[in-house]
């Protein structure tokens, strides 16, 4: 009896699960095309811009993390190696889809319409940095892990029960936020309601200091979407044109009323988790991080658009000069926004202020006052 085979195999099913999902690829990270077809799609201007999305987010990185140790950001986080995730995703949407963002994802805000200096002012954690322009679809950046994904699943309910014609709600979360019950929560809700939401996982490898080996015993993360009955789907992450035509091909699919899809970008992040004294010498390797590197996105496709001619490091430093001039603009516009008071402060946190607040509101207008 000891020897008979039991009814059901549980470690080969532990051993399959996972198996179906491949990162799709179509530039790899010697710049060779694995799929012809989908580059031909594209003019070379078209493959220029693409270029200079992830060259100014790149360049904004490097100014936000420069203000930051300066002491004229608040709160930051580096996006460093993630920009054919972030902006390959993103320029795959349209102005008129409603972004639900994480703190992360700052550069997809910017490029969706926010103002640059109104990111720096959310950063430094003034109102006005809150405050959206009108034709603005998005909500501010999501601070509790994983919150966005459920935001998302209501939002794209509410596209849906308005009747409103090719429009989707779309969501970002790091490996980390996987683990959060919010994650499945905002699918499970999406998915049962078919609501036309794109939720998009950036596996950056950790969250914060814990690897995403040690996080789940998911093989993949775009698994996790087959519990809530979601089509699924894995990318590489470094790949522009990968991530763009991956979610393109969601954003149609579920703005056609097929409900929601989830994407997994296989991404890295290049630096901390923020520059809130996050040091990831102590929990990453060297021999860890260099393929990665080697992987830059912007290695990748600024070689491939030299090989075609239509690039140069002449007109790459002409255009960051470009960049950083306009981040420098954005910086003094945020420079020059009113100081907040106190009592402003004070008169955020309510809609209608009980006693205690009113109490301290004018105990500080009598200070302000003088």
């Amino acid at each position: 009896m000891d020897n008979e085979k039991p009814i059901v195999d549980f470690s080969a099913i532990r051993d399959a699960l996972g198996q179906d999902f491949k990162p799709v690829q179509v530039i790899d990270g010697q710049a060779n095309v694995i799929k012809p077809e989908i580059v031909a799609k594209y003019t070379n201007d078209q493959l220029v811009d693409f270029l200079k999305l992830m060259i100014w987010e790149r360049t904004l990185h490097q100014r936000s993390n420069a203000l930051t140790r300066q002491g004229r950001l608040g709160f930051y986080a580096p996006t460093e190696g993630q920009e054919a995730s972030e902006m390959g995703s993103n320029s795959a949407m349209k102005r008129t889809d409603v972004l639900m963002p994480a703190y992360r994802d700052i550069p997809q805000l910017i490029q969706h319409g926010l103002p640059v200096y109104k990111a720096f002012l959310w950063s430094r954690g003034h109102v006005l940095g809150n405050e959206y322009p009108e034709d603005l679809h998005a909500m501010p950046p999501q601070i509790i892990i994983g919150a966005q994904y459920v935001q998302a699943a209501g939002v794209a309910l509410g596209i849906k029960k308005n009747g409103t014609a090719d429009k989707v709600a779309y969501s970002y979360t790091g490996d980390g936020g996987t683990s959060q019950g919010d994650f499945y929560e905002g699918m499970n809700f999406a998915g049962a309601f078919q609501a036309p939401a794109v939720f998009i996982v950036q596996n950056n490898g950790y969250a914060i200091s814990v690897p995403r080996r040690k996080q789940t015993a998911a093989r993949t993360l775009a698994q996790k979407g087959v519990a809530a009955g979601i089509p699924s789907i894995q990318v590489d992450g470094m790949d522009f044109l990968a991530v763009h035509e991956v979610t393109k091909a969601a954003r149609e699919y579920a703005a056609a009323g097929n409900g929601p899809v989830l994407i997994e970008t296989l991404t890295y992040r290049f630096g901390p988790h923020t520059n809130a004294g996050d040091d990831p010498k102590r929990y990453r390797t060297k021999d860890e991080e260099q393929p990665w590197f080697d992987n830059d996105p912007l290695i990748r496709y600024r070689k491939y658009l030299t090989e075609q001619g239509v690039w140069s490091e002449d007109i790459e430093n002409d255009y960051v000069e470009q960049v950083k001039a306009d981040i420098k603009d954005a910086v003094k516009q945020a420079d020059e926004a009113p100081k907040q008071k106190m009592t402003e402060f004070l008169g955020n946190v309510f809609e209608e202020q009980p006693q205690n607040i009113q109490q301290q509101i004018t105990e500080y207008q009598a200070k302000e006052s003088k």
